[in-house]
């Protein structure tokens, strides 16, 4: 009877690289090892997210079903939504709160475009191989690291109604006297007007960075490539540059929304030492601060932020809908 001998595995040649099978028990490792890495990495910001924002809101979601006033003896008494209610059907709450609102979207339907259009125009100017080009960008970030409060309190001076306010001493200069003095502040036609270019003022420099670093990463073979075709700077700025930015454009843009809706520290220092017409630039968070400790309604104020907080959150994801780059899923 003949005996079969059992075949021998071949033997492992480097040059046809490893077996199948370890090649796919690499690959789920791999994926298993990166996304433990990307867990890790992430650990810290997602938990400073739970702790500073998500918990928070929580908390005021909370206090919003709540008729919480502070040094109050009483204790808080559940309201159910009647805060809510309140907010929009009463006229005491509702009309202020409303206001704020409007001018909120007042402030950023003017702010978003123009400081993201000033900081690309800037970006694109300071994108140059000049001498002392570091001392120039150096100069236009500057006001970027100013508190927003000293940045207002420099503006008051500047925009003071009095003789001695910078600007009205300037007009009245260059007319020969004939400029008398003006309160931008005080007036309701350039209150906000005052505040949109002081925030400005001292936002664009953030944005110039991000969009520069945005142009800086464009290679520039595009744009010999266009010095060849004998390009126009319109068309060079137009087929190069804003596809080479466009997803910095996008994040620019949803961060000065997201921004512009918090204006509130220049406001309050405004409204309270500079004379600033309060009913023309009342914000929402203004609104908010004021109700919680200028009449102790911590109730009202969280009803406030909460609803706030839903509505900026959904103008935010329109707008990263509609403004999304085209290779986003």
């Amino acid at each position: 009877m003949k005996t079969v001998e059992p075949a021998h595995a071949a033997p492992f040649d480097k040059e046809q690289g490893p077996p199948v099978t370890s090649v796919k028990r690499s690959r789920p490792e791999r994926k298993n090892r990166d996304w433990l890495h990307g867990l890790l990495m992430s650990t810290p910001a997602v938990a400073g997210l739970i702790a500073f924002v998500g918990i928070p809101f929580g908390y005021a979601v909370v206090l919003s079903f709540y008729n919480v006033r502070l040094g109050s003896p009483l204790a808080p008494s559940f309201f159910g939504l009647e805060q809510y209610r309140r907010l929009f059907t009463d006229p005491d709450l509702s009309g202020p709160f409303l206001r704020a609102l409007l001018n909120n979207l007042t402030f950023a339907v003017v702010v978003v475009p123009l400081q993201t259009g000033l900081a690309l125009a800037l970006a694109i100017l300071l994108n140059r191989k000049l001498k002392a080009i570091g001392l120039f960008r150096s100069l236009f970030f500057m006001p970027v690291v100013f508190p927003m409060t000293l940045v207002a309190v420099i503006w008051r001076l500047i925009l003071a109604r009095s003789d001695q306010g910078l600007l009205n001493s300037a007009l009245d200069a260059a007319s020969f006297g004939n400029w008398g003095a003006f309160d931008w502040l005080g007036d309701s036609a350039t209150a906000m007007a005052s505040v949109i270019v002081l925030s400005v003022w001292q936002g664009v420099g953030f944005q110039m960075v991000i969009l520069l670093a945005g142009l800086q990463q464009i290679p520039g073979e595009l744009y010999e490539a266009c010095e060849l075709d004998r390009a126009t700077p319109w068309q060079r700025f137009r087929h190069v540059t804003l596809p080479g930015i466009r997803g910095t454009l996008v994040f620019v843009a949803t961060l000065t929304s997201v921004l512009s809706f918090r204006v509130f520290d220049q406001v309050y220092v405004l409204i309270h030492g500079g004379g600033l017409d309060e009913d023309a630039t009342r914000t929402v968070m203004y609104q908010a601060v004021t109700t919680a400790f200028d009449q102790n309604n911590i109730g009202q104020a969280s009803a406030i932020t909460v609803v706030f907080f839903l509505i900026v959150v959904a103008l935010t994801l329109i707008q990263r809908r509609v403004v999304r780059p085209d290779n986003e899923d």
